[in-house]
């Protein structure tokens, strides 16, 4: 047969592979220097720099805070932490959270469900082991604890 013909359908195969054509990388010379079998030697090795977990001004403390301004008062369309809520953030080296908070008034309709529901919200932030809310009455919460953005959003600016 002609191999011009485009009727021909044969199909040249490639050569089979034979153990003798193989190269062995142990016993062939180098270009470079040998490559390491284990890849990951040194990165395994290597030591994280200890940051602090906890802390004044610590990531964990910021995401924290992050969470706290996603839980919004239901009576006033603002978050608690720009309302003024929130007295205190702290994340200790062992990643528990203590959130210090009040509520506009002892009567707050929520005043029964919110510390919960803030402790959940604290707790499902990555890296914190628990959480806790300590609900204080003194100093009583009035409007000048708000921030400028909360009372912006309020008209009250």
């Amino acid at each position: 047969m002609d191999s011009s013909d485009p009727t021909d359908m044969t199909v040249n195969k490639p050569p089979r592979a034979r153990v003798e054509d193989a190269v062995d990388n142990d016993t062939a010379p180098a270009a470079d220097a040998p490559r390491s079998r284990d890849y990951l030697d040194g990165f395994l090795a290597a030591k994280v720099a200890d940051a602090p977990v906890g802390g004044n001004g610590s990531d964990l403390q910021a995401d924290v805070i992050a969470a706290l301004r996603e839980i919004f008062d239901p009576e006033i369309p603002v978050n608690i932490y720009d309302l003024g809520l929130i007295y205190g953030v702290e994340v200790d080296d062992e990643c528990d959270a203590t959130v210090t908070m009040t509520l506009t008034t002892p009567h707050c309709p929520v005043a029964e469900s919110m510390p919960g529901e803030i402790e959940l919200r604290v707790a499902s932030v990555p890296g914190i082991r628990d959480a806790e809310v300590v609900l204080v009455w003194d100093p009583p919460w009035g409007p000048h604890k708000m921030s400028d953005e909360a009372r912006l959003e309020l008209g009250m600016l």
